[in-house]
């Protein structure tokens, strides 16, 4: 009979290794999906950046081509107003 409780005690003890390994293969497991999840989304973010920083430099591009057309409007109107000035002048120094 002694036997048999130390038989029951070992199969006990066995289970509850067996149960403890479950549970940690388990935990490791949800760890690992977890993991992947997270990468999944840093994945997912890294992609909206490349393609805002894409927009970004469109964006950019068009805003020095119109800085530009700007400088060069405005050289031409101090161009003129420059030739109204001295024409101005002229006619009152008549």
């Amino acid at each position: 009979m002694n036997t048999q409780r130390s038989g029951d005690t070992t199969l006990k003890e066995a289970i509850g290794r067996l149960a403890k390994a479950v549970g940690m293969l388990e935990a490791a497991a949800d760890g690992r999906l977890e993991k992947e999840q997270d990468y999944a989304e840093a994945e997912a973010e890294v992609q909206r950046m490349g393609a805002d920083r894409a927009r970004l430099a469109q964006e950019i591009d068009k805003a020095e081509a119109r800085a530009e057309r700007l400088a060069e409007v405005n050289r031409e109107v101090s161009r003129r107003l420059v030739t109204a000035m001295e024409t101005i002048r002229a006619v009152l120094d008549r």
